[in-house]
């Protein structure tokens, strides 16, 4: 799977950026208690962005946000794309 995010507001370090573990998705799926334990592996990073930007990764990367320092939009358009079924008998909704 890979995701698209298109930026349709600024995302500075306050602005509660994507925060993600570059590589985590190399390490398939990951137990909760496992979590800490790969990001530290992994390291941290934040995605900045200004509108328009457009940030591309490996969907079942480990990411998360803090909350917005100074609180304000943060709209984004997020595509997910896929090239098999989802397992579980999950169905997309899609548009």
């Amino acid at each position: 799977m890979a995701t698209l995010r298109v930026h349709l507001d600024d995302v500075p370090d306050t602005n509660a950026p994507l925060l993600i573990a570059p590589g985590s998705h190399r390490f398939g799926i990951v137990a909760e208690p496992d979590i800490d334990r790969v990001v530290q592996a992994c390291g941290q990073f934040a995605c900045l962005a200004e509108p328009g930007d457009v940030w591309a990764y490996a969907t079942p990367i480990l990411h998360a946000s803090s909350a917005a320092a100074v609180p304000r939009r943060r709209r984004v358009l997020q595509v997910d794309y896929a090239a098999f079924d989802l397992p579980g008998g999950l169905e997309w909704l899609g548009i």
